[in-house]
């Protein structure tokens, strides 16, 4: 009977270990991610305060600007428009739109362009079979002749001195690619459309530093810049937004942002649009927890590696640290005064984004909580689709960006 008892005592002992293992460490991905890697920056900014963004403005190299579309009939003539203001050397500039497939008149109008303006070197790439953005940019990239590929989406609009900032930043040959600046010009129409501005805004600090530093874990589709001879054809099912940074930073060449390089955009204004996009980013979280054992080795890729550990994988992880935290407290809840804090404190955060939800509330902090959380679900729903097999390389675009 005492043997039977001790072996209960070891084996609930050993029970405990593990549940309080696991809820430390999924707390500690939770924490990490969302406070502490960010404030570790501002710390590490402070130690690179003196190493500053080079530009050089007389490297002015022939540029394509590339535009991916797919039934933007909306947007796709402004967008045009927009373009040709660009203040570039208008020999060392050409202008390519990749239509994906399009079956609205979207390749009709962008035809019509082309012709109203013939003494621009304007073209039209038609993708005879919709495999989505990534897949038209491959297709379209084999196409180009110029040094620089600059690309951007249809709903973007490029600030006028963007191409000359792009292009400014690649002050070496180990600077492999450049990101520039998302704004998001809607941010007052809505307490979404305001989180996703708050959470640009905050990101691009975040990356402001990696780039000073050494390298950014991913850039955004709205304005980015590459040499073409350094492209590099992505599976159709991949962004260049995290596999880009990700394939340049592998090879011991550097990512950078440059936020003078500006493109503006809107957000999504409701839910179910902002959702539906973040369930789309996540179609390959699995794999980009850790893409690439290589990441760990911290001797040869130095900040890259804490960069990436701290930016990207531990976010990767919210959607299951959190399942795990809330299950691990809740058999732990007994133990101690602590456990039973903790679980009550994420009760309440739960709570928080419920009555967001249910009652519409305008608080910030609510509408921060609820954003957070949809973010999480919205993981969820990547995870879901990568295990269904659902996950597709293209999307039905939100029109409240439009």
């Amino acid at each position: 009977m005492l043997e039977y008892q001790l072996k209960r005592y070891e084996g609930e002992t050993i029970m405990e270990l593990l549940l309080q293992s696991l809820f430390y460490f999924s707390g500690f991905i939770i924490v990490w991610a969302m406070v502490g890697y960010p404030l570790s920056l501002k710390f590490i900014g402070e130690i690179y305060n003196k190493r500053e963004l080079e530009k050089d403005y007389s490297h002015q190299p022939t540029v394509t600007v590339m535009v991916v579309a797919h039934n933007e009939e909306k947007v796709i003539l402004d967008k045009m428009n927009k373009i040709l203001d660009l203040d570039y050397p208008i020999d060392k500039i050409n202008f390519l739109v990749s239509s994906d497939n399009s079956t609205d008149k979207t390749n009709e109008i962008v035809r019509q362009f082309i012709g109203e303006h013939k003494e621009r070197n304007i073209r039209l790439y038609e993708v005879q079979s919709r495999k989505g953005k990534t897949n038209a940019q491959n297709e379209a990239q084999k196409t180009v002749t110029t040094e620089y590929l600059v690309l951007t989406d249809a709903n973007s609009i490029m600030d006028k001195n963007s191409i000359k900032e792009l292009m400014a930043a690649f002050t070496s040959n180990d600077i492999a690619y450049v990101s520039g600046r998302l704004k998001i010009i809607n941010q007052d129409v809505s307490n979404i459309s305001n989180s996703e501005a708050s959470y640009w805004d905050s990101d691009m600090v975040a990356r402001e530093v990696e780039g000073r530093v050494q390298t950014i874990t991913a850039g955004n589709g709205a304005i980015y810049a590459c040499r073409n001879s350094d492209y590099f054809d992505f599976n159709p099912i991949q962004c260049h937004d995290s596999a880009m940074p990700l394939y340049y930073g592998l090879q011991g060449k550097r990512a950078i942002c440059n936020h003078d390089a500006i493109a503006y955009e809107k957000a999504g204004e409701v839910i179910e649009d902002e959702f539906k996009r973040k369930v789309r980013m996540n179609r390959m979280i699995l794999k980009q927890i850790l893409p690439d054992l290589r990441i760990l080795n911290i001797f040869k890729y130095k900040w890259f590696s804490y960069f990436y550990f701290g930016h990207r994988t531990c976010r990767y992880l919210l959607w299951i640290s959190h399942l795990i935290v809330f299950m691990t407290n809740g058999f732990l809840i007994s133990q101690s005064w602590f456990y039973g804090s903790t679980f009550a404190f994420q009760v309440l955060f739960y709570l928080l984004a419920m009555l967001k939800l249910i009652t519409q509330v305008d608080n910030k902090a609510l509408n921060m909580i609820y954003y957070y959380c949809v973010t999480v679900v919205a993981q969820w729903g990547g995870v879901i689709t990568i295990l269904t097999r659902k996950a597709r390389p293209f999307w039905e675009k939100a029109e409240s960006t439009r």
